[in-house]
């Protein structure tokens, strides 16, 4: 059985892939293709966001009645990103490439150390606590993930 720490966990690989192929696009100096891709990987990022907030988070809420916590941390770090999202896709429409950067940049380290903490310590917390509905939480995220 995958656990959602193992599903999740390659989700954010998933979306790390789509944020690469817009570098390369931009490294190509292929603009149109790093538009479509960074569009892709928001896209990803969105779903990615929407099946934590939707359904993993109020699930964990739930059982544990922690909802100060690490679901808290996660939904604000989820606001920013999504802040980054916009600014980069703006300046991909602009052609603004040193601004995509720049944002992609802040962006990048920002989803590296959210990943940690969701893939050490919430995912895993997940795991432990939601042992009883964790295949059904997993079927139901990757439906949400696959509509994407």
């Amino acid at each position: 059985m995958t656990t959602i720490r193992t599903f999740m966990t390659d989700d954010h690989r998933h979306c790390d892939d789509l944020f690469a192929e817009a570098e390369q696009a931009l490294g190509s100096k292929n603009l149109s293709a790093a538009q479509a891709a960074f569009a892709h990987f928001r896209t990803a990022m969105l779903a990615h966001f929407a099946g934590e907030e939707k359904t993993l988070f109020p699930a964990f809420e739930e059982c544990t009645g922690m909802r100060m916590g690490p679901t808290q941390v996660m939904r604000m770090e989820h606001d920013q990103m999504r802040s980054l999202f916009d600014e980069a896709a703006d300046a991909l429409a602009r052609g603004e490439v040193e601004d995509y950067f720049g944002v992609a940049e802040t962006l990048l380290i920002m989803m590296q150390q959210h990943n940690m903490k969701e893939e050490n310590i919430l995912y895993p917390m997940c795991d432990q606590h939601l042992a009883d509905s964790a295949a059904q939480l997993v079927a139901q995220l990757e439906g949400e993930l696959t509509e994407a």
